[in-house]
């Protein structure tokens, strides 16, 4: 499986995965709470430049972004056809420095040290015995895993789509999307389950 981590030495690189993980919540709290168009600009451009640091190449950066930035680009849209284009501005702007900060973390941070911190962070609510810790970062470090997965076959499939001159629509493009990844997903927890890796609570 294909992974978001980049390898390197920047600044976000050298910072410990919890202070990464509450400053992202944070800056997520401080974004929606300020509706000012100039902090909010500024915020755009320092996420910008920490994502830029992280080491990816252009090219490769911008296609990481994409998806998420054309749905973001759809709310701004709706807003702006219903509200002043200031008001508009704003959601665009939070979500797309949210957007720049939550990826800049993500590329920053391998599998391994979000599953540790999740772990470690969720283990004091074992003791409700609702939940296990380890199972939570078992879950987080598979869906991140998939994220690029399910990013890369869709786009195989829209390839093969255009190749056989078949119009891409996304009706005809989620069905076999959903189909692979349902498979993918039971092999997964089979070979989890052959491993004993999960602990299963009676």
């Amino acid at each position: 499986m294909q992974s978001l981590y980049v390898e390197g030495n920047s600044v976000m690189h050298r910072l410990s995965p919890r202070l990464k993980l509450l400053s992202l919540t944070i800056f997520g709290v401080v974004l929606f709470i300020s509706g000012n168009l100039i902090l909010l600009s500024i915020a755009v451009l320092l996420t910008a430049v920490l994502y830029r640091m992280v080491g990816l190449p252009f090219a490769d950066g911008l296609r990481r972004l994409r998806p998420v930035f054309l749905t973001i680009a759809v709310v701004a849209l709706f807003n702006l056809i219903f509200n002043p284009w200031q008001e508009a501005l704003v959601p665009l702007l939070r979500l797309t420095a949210l957007m720049l900060l939550a990826a800049t973390v993500t590329a920053a941070t391998s599998i391994a040290e979000f599953i540790d911190e999740v772990t470690a962070l969720a283990r004091p609510l074992e003791r409700t015995g609702w939940v296990q810790a380890d199972d939570i970062g078992l879950a987080l470090g598979l869906v991140l895993r998939f994220v690029p997965e399910i990013v890369g076959r869709y786009q195989a499939i829209r390839e093969a789509h255009q190749a056989r001159g078949l119009k891409v629509r996304p009706t005809t493009l989620l069905a076999p999307l959903i189909i692979l990844t349902l498979k993918d997903a039971d092999n997964i927890a089979a070979a989890i389950d052959a491993r004993g890796i999960r602990r299963h609570v009676s």
